[in-house]
């Protein structure tokens, strides 16, 4: 039997691990930006999630962007309410590590956190990224509304068409609405922070997305 067979199939919801009806809770404020982690978050800002991978390196790839006012690791897209990371790395519960991003549209629009998602990481790779393997590491846009859904489409077709025109392979990225996100455990937060030494497994494919790429709605 393959040993991640179990771990690079999302599970029936049936079949998920059962959860808990208790938030994990988090403090704050944010290590690096001193914003809070937990809403409520000011009016001129918008949500996004993106996952690429290990949580740690994409929370800092974005808390580094201007027009960032803050962000948390966290578990979406999956079944499990409330899930543990140990449980999530068991493929059981159908989450992906994300990051949540609460930026200011007026000085970041959201196809710059696409470019930086697109670029930050290979999409291409299926239930994995890189040495790591597994369910909770593939490619995900969790979109909040339908401009942030239709951006996040078309950005996809336009940079497939360069991964492609560069011999690369198909994306594998989930384009899909917004569901429960769910805070992972305080010392995930802003990880590459506190422990500037930390793993961080990201790495793009060296394939440029334009802004213009991108279309703003």
């Amino acid at each position: 039997m393959n040993p991640f067979s179990s771990r690079t199939t999302i599970p029936d919801a049936d079949r998920a691990l059962a959860g808990r009806p208790q938030a994990i809770e988090v403090g704050g404020p944010h290590a690096v930006l001193g914003t809070k982690l937990t809403p409520p978050f000011p009016q001129e800002t918008e949500v996004a999630v993106f996952g690429m991978g290990c949580f740690w390196g994409a929370e800092r790839l974005f808390w580094r962007l201007e027009g960032v006012w803050t962000t948390a690791a966290g578990y979406a897209g999956g079944t499990t309410p409330n899930p543990t990371y140990k449980e999530v790395c068991t493929g059981r519960t159908g989450h992906a590590e994300v990051v949540r991003v609460v930026f200011d549209p007026s000085r970041l629009p959201y196809p710059l956190l696409l470019r930086a998602f697109w670029e930050g990481h290979d999409p291409t790779q299926g239930m994995r990224q890189g040495n790591d393997v597994g369910t909770q590491y593939r490619s995900v846009i969790l979109c909040s509304g339908e401009e942030q859904l239709r951006a996040a489409s078309s950005s996809l077709t336009a940079y497939q068409r360069r991964l492609a025109a560069a011999g690369l392979g198909q994306i594998t990225t989930e384009v899909a609405e917004m569901g429960p996100f769910y805070y992972a455990e305080e010392y995930h937060q802003q990880y590459l922070a506190k422990n500037p030494n930390g793993y961080c497994g990201l790495g793009g494919t060296g394939v440029a997305c334009p802004v213009g790429l991108v279309p703003a709605g």
